[in-house]
């Protein structure tokens, strides 16, 4: 009881002002048996990301990529240069009106502004919804010659804990997925090694009150065909939804972050934007549940 009543105290601004309970979408998504604590905020957070005309900030870069932009201005990369980088863009005179939410770095989570303000504050007064990185990279699968799994599924449930404290109400994690022909790739170890660790992650993230971001995301390297793509992004589409199934994660309170469909950035013949979005729109007609928000 008293570990539901600190994270209702902790509740977001956003889910104040006039968000609907959404009940019965709620109960009946969890008909299978396990329903998160937060489901009702999770749905109510997924829905307000999703706000038509905004999209999410990432401001997420680690300490080494922000390092490589600092060098290329001739900016020194120490914590007092990252925090007033990240305190000048959170502070732009009315980013809220096409930003619904930030995705930040540990390191940034726990900053504050000049004055003192903790970024999530300052964030929510903004009616802006602060979200957080929580993969630690990618590692060569054994076997595969080159195929990559995502990291950072130990300690995620009390690191997620203590992000949803903090004031973070959504996360971050990537999955890449290279598409090689002749290689068979990505392979079906890749997809469903890649879909389970999404939805392990997803799973953990709503159970400590963070909407999950799910990206399952396909690089446009290498001489491929639109049509190929459109077959892979499909095929990796339906494994993930499937693990996220088996995993009984909350549809309704997660984000997608797909890839585009479009053809490698080697391929010879042009292709445009109509077809490029004809099949991405497909491949997610045909993919992805209605239940999901966004």
């Amino acid at each position: 009881e008293s570990h539901d009543q600190s994270h209702h105290q902790h509740r977001p601004m956003w889910t104040l002002k006039g968000a609907l309970l959404l009940g019965t979408a709620v109960s009946v998504a969890c008909s299978a048996g396990w329903v998160p604590n937060h489901a009702h905020e999770l749905v109510q957070t997924a829905k307000f990301l999703g706000s038509d005309g905004k999209g999410i900030l990432a401001a997420d870069e680690s300490t080494g990529t922000i390092g490589k932009r600092f060098a290329s201005i001739g900016v020194e990369n120490n914590e007092a240069n990252r925090q007033k980088y990240r305190e000048m863009l959170f502070s732009t005179t009315k980013i809220e009106e096409s930003i619904s939410g930030v995705i930040m770095f540990e390191e940034t989570l726990y900053q504050s502004t000049a004055e003192g303000v903790p970024f999530p504050e300052l964030l929510h007064h903004k009616n802006i919804v602060p979200g957080i990185k929580v993969d630690t990279g990618v590692v060569e699968i054994p076997g595969t010659c080159g195929e990559t799994a995502t990291t950072g599924l130990d300690g995620l449930a009390k690191r997620c804990a203590r992000y949803y404290q903090a004031g973070a109400r959504f996360a971050k994690w990537r999955a890449v997925l290279r598409v090689d022909e002749k290689r068979g790739w990505p392979s079906s170890l890749a997809m469903q090694d890649n879909a389970w660790t999404l939805a392990r992650y997803a799973a953990i993230c709503q159970s400590e009150g963070l909407v999950p971001i799910v990206e399952p995301e396909i690089l446009m390297d290498g001489p491929h065909s639109i049509e190929h793509c459109a077959m892979v992004t499909e095929k990796v589409l339906a494994c993930v939804y499937k693990a996220l199934a088996d995993n009984r994660v909350l549809l309704e309170g997660t984000m997608l972050k797909p890839n585009m469909v479009c053809p490698g950035s080697e391929y010879s013949k042009p292709c445009s934007t109509e077809e490029m979005a004809y099949f991405t729109v497909q491949a997610l007609r045909r993919g992805v549940p209605p239940a999901v928000p966004t």
